[in-house]
């Protein structure tokens, strides 16, 4: 799956930011710092949502609607912050944290959110960022909100 925010001038980008959707807050601030880092770096931006088997009990055709949903809301968030970004979409029918840190062995950048849709509330990071901090083959952001960081730094 394939959106293209806008088209760019120069078809030959060197730069590839990869970045972790999944429609959570914290994916949604990763997405606009990756989709800000890209237009400063000149890079193609690509957005992974991945669907885990088994998770949920929904048809084939609702998770492929849901994902299409995901990556489509990202596209237009990406053509709204950084017009010039060329976007692109990848869905996946696996495991987030696996198939981000496959993604990242063509990156120069991973940037994932601190805390995704699932898991427990209150850790400081989520499986899924943790796996990929550990695990990625290029350099990793992880984007945290000023919310989180204000409720971390008041517990003692």
């Amino acid at each position: 799956m394939t959106t293209t925010a806008t088209e760019r001038n120069n078809t030959a980008a060197i730069h590839q930011v990869v970045v972790g959707i999944d429609g959570s807050p914290a994916s949604e601030m990763a997405l606009e710092w990756a989709a800000a880092e890209a237009a400063r770096s000149g890079a193609v931006l690509e957005g992974h949502t991945s669907f885990e088997p088994g998770y949920v009990f929904i048809s084939r055709d609702e998770v492929e609607l849901a994902m299409k949903k995901v990556v489509d809301r990202a596209a237009a968030v990406v053509a709204n912050i950084a017009p010039g970004v060329t976007f692109k979409g990848v869905a996946h029918d696996g495991f987030a944290a696996k198939d981000l840190i496959d993604a990242s062995r063509e990156a120069d950048l991973l940037v994932v959110g601190s805390r995704g849709l699932g898991g427990f509330r209150g850790l400081l990071l989520g499986s899924v960022s943790q796996q990929c901090a550990l695990h990625a083959q290029c350099p990793v952001v992880i984007v945290r909100s000023l919310a989180a960081h204000e409720q971390t730094s008041a517990q003692p």
